[in-house]
């Protein structure tokens, strides 16, 4: 399994420490033509004590994703959708 990191974010709370992680995964298998599909996840920890988690199918959509991740946390946006278009 290879990580390719897209973003990395930490807020400072009243509660204490919140971390936004944006990555892509890939696995070890290799698909017909060569290619390792790459999957994108951002991950919350420290939030209502348990980790919150978004899976975005493409790296224009993850990054966009960690964007909105980051306004919901900030008061400044709805919580995000995951897009899973793959």
């Amino acid at each position: 399994m290879t990580l390719y990191p897209v973003a990395d974010d930490v807020l400072f709370a009243p509660g204490g420490r919140v971390v936004i992680r944006t990555y892509g995964v890939a696995s070890a298998a290799s698909t017909e033509d060569g290619s390792r599909p790459v999957s994108y996840r951002t991950w919350v920890t420290g939030v209502r004590d348990q980790p919150r988690y978004w899976r975005w199918g493409h790296f224009e959509d993850a990054r966009h994703g960690h964007r909105k991740v980051l306004e919901w946390l900030t008061g400044r946006g709805p919580q995000p959708k995951p897009v899973t278009s793959f």
